[in-house]
């Protein structure tokens, strides 16, 4: 009887496709779940994009109308020399915040500090603010914007990252019940380097501690004339960007409510006005910028972002949340409307890196003619201190190693 219980095991265990000797094995390799998700987290770390956080602390007190003006007008060229960032071959994740200080409209018991933008890689928020921005009187508390900015923004936990706190303004950097230079301190604990721009002489920004504090936080210490126009830079391919900018907002498939899409269709148009009427040369950059598809993303807005990042399933977005071109249609009709803007938009990116690449050669002479003049302005003196700090991490800059060629 035995014998036969056995035999009608093992005859079921071969039905599921299991020996004996097959459970046995199975047992060997199997491995606890903290090891899998050690492995998954290796793996995660392999397929990360490296990171650059930039938070700009800006002085809105009345007399820095200039600093605001400059920030407006130079953000996306900033943004594009970030943008040429890379560690071995992945281009860098680029996030920015804003914070603003030292405007008496501000509440007084919390500094005077406004967080007006969080980390984010929504740029078109960021230039709207910016734009939104006015000055009136009031304290300049430098130590409390970079204690805010160093304690509740989602800084990267990661020491390879590049992070940055760039605060500006024109008074005694020693300012407020907040000790600055402790302040400093505890941000470089972290790994995040401060830079400090003194909007006004040089000596005068040494002696109100401004210099002082960029040491402590292994950081770069500028001054700059905030009321220094700033040189007007344009090219021979200014309006055909501009023309190429234009077609890219038709490639966009903005999806949410009706309001939301209309919302986000104007931010980008508007940005588009802002820049092109701010300064010349401006609407170019924001048109190179917008070229790019590793810093200019709009995931959570537009299906043709949302989609390569993986960041929603098309069959799962309502119909009312779609655009009416793709209304009612049937799934597959919807993935080649998508597809189409995809190609499409890839196209005119492409143009936009040509002509930019045109550019940067046309442009090169008048740049250094304009650092020729005296004193640095905002983009000037953000560009030339994150190049040396990114070094430092061992980012290189697209097209830094044949300009080294070339020097040989």
């Amino acid at each position: 009887m035995r014998t036969r219980r056995l035999a009608l095991l093992s005859l079921f265990l071969a039905m599921c496709g299991v020996t004996w000797g097959v459970v046995a094995d199975d047992k060997k390799p199997a491995e606890p779940p903290a090891v899998k998700k050690e492995e998954a987290k290796k793996e995660d770390a392999k397929s990360a994009k490296p990171k650059i956080q930039l938070a700009i602390l800006l002085d809105t007190s009345g007399s820095m109308q200039g600093l605001i003006n400059q920030a407006r007008t130079q953000l996306w060229q900033i943004v594009n020399e970030l943008a040429k960032a890379k560690k071995g071959e992945a281009s860098s994740d680029l996030t920015v915040a804003l914070y603003e200080y030292g405007k008496s409209s501000l509440n007084g018991q919390e500094g005077f500090i406004r967080l007006i933008v969080p980390l984010t890689d929504d740029l078109d928020k960021i230039s709207n603010e910016l734009f939104a921005l006015t000055t009136n009187g009031g304290e300049e508390y430098c130590g409390w914007v970079i204690e805010r900015a160093t304690t509740e923004l989602a800084w990267s936990k990661s020491t390879d990252d590049l992070k940055l706190i760039y605060v500006a303004g024109n008074e005694p950097f020693t300012q407020g019940q907040v000790d600055p230079y402790k302040a400093c301190e505890e941000a470089i604990k972290k790994g995040i380097t401060v830079n400090t721009i003194f909007c006004g002489n040089l000596n005068e920004g040494i002696n109100t501690g401004w210099q002082k504090g960029a040491q402590l936080a292994d950081g770069s210490f500028i001054s700059i004339d905030q009321n220094k126009a700033v040189a007007a830079v344009t090219a021979p391919q200014d309006g055909e960007l501009a023309k190429l900018s234009q077609q890219l907002n038709g490639t966009y498939v903005f999806f949410g409510t009706a309001e939301r899409r209309k919302e986000r269709e104007a931010l980008q148009e508007k940005q588009d006005k802002l820049a092109a009427s701010a300064a010349p040369g401006a609407g170019a950059q924001r048109a190179l910028a917008k070229g790019n598809k590793e810093v200019y993303r709009n995931a959570d807005y537009d299906l043709v972002d949302a989609l390569d990042e993986k960041k929603v399933k098309l069959e799962e977005v309502k119909d009312e949340d779609l655009p009416e071109a793709i209304r009612g249609k049937t799934l597959a009709e919807k993935k080649a409307y998508v597809e189409e803007k995809r190609k499409e938009r890839s196209l005119i990116q492409e143009q936009i890196k040509r002509l930019g690449e045109e550019r940067e050669k046309y442009i090169v002479d008048a740049r250094k003619k304009a650092a020729e003049q005296g004193a640095e302005t905002l983009d000037t003196a953000v560009i030339r201190s994150v190049r040396e700090q990114a070094t430092k991490k061992k980012y290189e800059f697209q097209g830094e190693k044949k300009e080294k060629q070339e020097k040989k």
